[in-house]
């Protein structure tokens, strides 16, 4: 998660005395899932073993200034977790507008928000791609990125190419956990 000002606290120097108004005081931007908590399992009908469609995602705390979102999903203990070699991404948003709060429940591409834009995953394809291990239990990285501005369409960037789109324009980012094993 990101870490911002810290909120104020009984006993500490006020606000006015640092040169900062509540308005300046920047939330904690938070990503979270009614489908499963943070480093909980994720159920079997969002994975390959399932129906393998995205999980629900809700976010708040979003920071002022915050043009667009991005979301990137990946699992960086592939293929066995007791030796990973790569990271594997299983979905790439970007351009999600900042009004929007979260993604339903088996959102396709005809369901995203208005200008919110795709990247190719690891499967050589837009869209989310469950989980799916072929050893171990595997963690499963959902980041999420409050931008201040809105990215220029990239065509199907992959992760690295949003990550290097990204740079330099990230205000907040949250990170929500959930762990699979076949």
């Amino acid at each position: 998660m990101f870490v911002g000002l810290a909120p104020f606290a009984p006993g500490a120097a006020d606000s006015n005395s640092l040169g900062i108004s509540m308005e300046d005081v920047i939330m904690t931007m938070t990503l979270t899932s009614a489908s499963f908590p943070n480093n909980g399992a994720i159920p079997r009908r969002y994975t390959c073993d399932g129906e393998d469609i995205s999980p629900p995602l809700m976010w708040t705390g979003l920071p002022a200034g915050t043009k667009s979102l991005a979301l990137v999903v990946d699992d960086p203990d592939a293929p066995d977790p007791a030796a990973p070699k790569l990271t594997w991404v299983h979905w790439v948003l970007y351009n999600i507008p900042p009004t929007t709060t979260g993604l339903p429940e088996a959102v396709s591409k005809k369901n995203l928000p208005s200008g919110t834009l795709q990247g190719l995953n690891d499967w050589k394809r837009t869209g989310y791609g469950g989980p799916c291990p072929p050893i171990g239990r595997h963690r499963y990285f959902h980041k999420l990125y409050a931008l201040d501005s809105v990215i220029p369409d990239l065509g199907t960037p992959t992760k690295a190419a949003l990550e290097k789109a990204i740079t330099g324009h990230i205000l907040a980012r949250a990170e929500l956990i959930g762990t699979y094993q076949h």
